[in-house]
């Protein structure tokens, strides 16, 4: 079995949710739906085979084509497509060779729609794209002036953007955690302040990527994903960030899990900040997979 976290730019309309939803569960098992309004964003975890993950994100892309238009699109989560992120995952290393040919399937499908597709992570071409931060850098207005310039070329599909779709990142990877944290401070320059030194491009925790994040109200987000949790449980994510932000004068005050994250993700995670609806039963990987099988 397989994991499939197709991400949509949709975070507003729980109707476009629904029927997205709808599309993709015409063929594989929706473990969950997670969607935000600030984001605009809304990611999906799917479980079934190669050929029903395959067959459920493509009919998810072209679902979104019909549904979403990416002209005017606004939202804090960084991207370049209506169907942004489309990742293959293995839970088991028994299954990772299963996980490769299911993104290939996946990426061809969805540039028979005229969507332009790029292979990052262990598929990507060559080291530079590798990040999906290599291909959002200016969003989708600046995706269009380097692909038009030749700079950057897709994998597979059209070389413009789809007028209204955009175009799709797509891998095969293991678990990550998607895990927000707010803080007690409206200041996104304290969030981004964090994150620079929280990632390990800034010299923080391996594995770790991380983004500030202005939030409506009064809290500020520091963004992360979670490449090992193994390595880096989300309690010394929590640590770190609570260490930073002190020295900005703030503190953690409540975190969110965005999908589902594996058991030693939460490992030691301490009683605050409390990731906000946190159930394991319906959160943690393991056990949801357990259920569906």
């Amino acid at each position: 079995m397989l994991l499939s976290v197709p991400n949509f730019s949709e975070g507003r309309s729980e109707r476009v949710v629904d029927a997205l939803e709808a599309s993709v569960a015409s063929s594989a098992r929706v473990l969950n739906c997670h969607f935000d309004s600030q984001h605009h964003r809304c990611v999906f975890t799917l479980a079934g085979d190669g050929d029903q993950l395959t067959a459920a994100t493509v009919a998810g892309a072209g679902h979104a084509l019909e549904l979403i238009d990416m002209r005017g699109h606004q939202g804090l989560h960084p991207h370049i497509g209506a169907l942004d992120v489309c990742p293959m995952v293995w839970v088991h290393e028994a299954d990772h060779d299963a996980a490769a040919p299911a993104a290939h399937a996946a990426a061809e499908g969805i540039a028979a729609l005229g969507i332009p597709v790029f292979l990052y992570g262990e598929l990507a071409s060559d080291e530079d794209r590798r990040e999906r931060a290599f291909f959002r850098r200016g969003g989708p207005a600046e995706l269009a002036r380097r692909m038009a310039s030749g700079e950057l070329r897709p994998d597979l599909g059209p070389d413009q953007p789809h007028p209204s779709a955009g175009a799709t990142l797509v891998t095969a990877r293991r678990p990550l955690v998607a895990f927000n944290v707010e803080l007690d401070t409206p200041n996104p320059e304290i969030a981004r302040a964090v994150a620079a030194e929280l990632r390990e491009a800034g010299g923080g925790l391996p594995g770790v990527r991380a983004l500030g994040l202005p939030r409506e109200g009064e809290r500020a987000q520091v963004s992360t994903n979670v490449h090992d949790a193994e390595q880096v449980p989300l309690a010394r994510v929590v640590e770190e960030v609570r260490r930073l932000a002190a020295e900005h004068g703030a503190r953690p005050v409540e975190a969110e899990l965005v999908g589902l994250a594996p058991a030693a993700a939460l490992e030691g995670y301490p009683d605050d900040p409390r990731i906000r609806g946190f159930d394991p039963d319906q959160h943690v990987i393991e056990r949801v997979l357990g259920e569906a099988v």
